[in-house]
């Protein structure tokens, strides 16, 4: 394992105690997780991507809801920082909101975790339970259809990287944006540091006035991604959805699925991105998802970078904060 160094030793250091949403951040605390997860990227690319950094700390990855692909991201993070990870998945458990996730909190304290990350299927349970660990960092993993705070963080470092910028940038969120967290958490984010960005799908799928959040609405899929810098998909989030909000799956890919013709009329350039996990031939053709312009196998490696930059800053500031008098 390499030595107790890092590569964001000389970057700005975060000033929060946990990350529970884009929401609760300045277009400077941003920044400040994408040069840090910038670092890292670079650092994992070499052959030695073992640290020590985290090590005597504890990592509890507690998912309320199933995730391979998140879950198992934060699991590789913390245990590439040397932290101890121990993974606790109630998503098949009748655990709910309100006195049992207190219950849940009352548990975890007398564990005495460094760092909890939560993945719940309501709205809000996250920082709830934010609100009742006693000297932990808690970091959001999702919850319901509110946010996603990581998965925006690693879009945007995919596109910084490929494109060098976010600002000035013209992006399309195209599909299920009313039951998205990824699409709220992007949104938020891709804004704030200066992107335009296009939301694209049926009215059926759209937030009530959801144009307040700076963006602009388009029905039409044709229009909505003309001259986009970066084309990214969302999946029908389906388990969220009571009632039918598309007539079927074949009339949903017929007038919103991104195919090589509908790819064209991006910009020539154009990044395509998904957070996953992918239906193919509903939202997304295969031959646009195994393109040259995908990136997103991509997403996926940066994800991991962007999940050690915020488990290593919410670290280092939990250990600043034990250290000051009164705490």
């Amino acid at each position: 394992m390499a030595p107790m160094t890092s590569p964001t030793a000389e970057l700005e250091p975060f000033p929060k105690t946990h990350l529970l949403g884009i929401g609760d951040l300045s277009p400077p605390d941003i920044d400040i997780l994408l040069d840090r997860s910038d670092a890292w990227a670079d650092r994992n690319a070499l052959p030695d991507n073992k640290h020590a950094i985290l090590r005597g700390r504890t990592q509890i990855n507690l998912f309320f809801e199933a995730s391979t692909r998140t879950q198992s991201s934060f699991e590789i993070a913390g245990k590439r920082l040397g932290a101890d990870v121990m993974n606790m998945s109630v998503a098949s458990s009748s655990v709910n909101k309100g006195e049992t996730l207190l219950d849940t909190a009352v548990t975890l304290n007398a564990m005495r975790p460094d760092l909890i990350v939560v993945r719940h299927h309501g709205s809000g349970a996250v920082e709830l339970l934010a609100r009742k660990v006693a000297n932990c960092a808690v970091v959001n993993a999702g919850d319901g259809s509110h946010e996603h705070p990581t998965q925006a963080l690693l879009d945007a470092l995919t596109i910084r990287r490929r494109k060098g910028r976010i600002a000035g940038l013209k992006m399309a969120i195209c599909g299920d944006i009313a039951h998205s967290r990824v699409a709220r958490s992007n949104i938020l984010l891709l804004t704030a540091l200066g992107a335009q960005v296009n939301v694209v799908g049926p009215a059926t799928l759209m937030p009530p006035a959801v144009e307040r959040m700076g963006v602009s609405v388009f029905g039409d899929m044709d229009s909505g991604i003309a001259d986009a810098d970066v084309v990214m998909m969302l999946r029908l989030q389906r388990e969220r959805m009571s009632g039918m909000y598309v007539p079927s799956s074949r009339e949903f890919f017929h007038y919103y699925g991104l195919n090589a013709r509908r790819l064209a009329l991006a910009a020539p350039d154009a990044l395509v991105m998904h957070p996953g996990p992918m239906n193919r031939g509903v939202e997304i053709d295969s031959d646009v998802a195994d393109g040259v312009q995908s990136v997103i196998r991509e997403q996926v490696e940066m994800g991991v970078a962007v999940r050690m930059a915020v488990l290593e800053a919410l670290s280092q500031n939990q250990a600043r904060d034990n250290r000051e008098p009164g705490r």
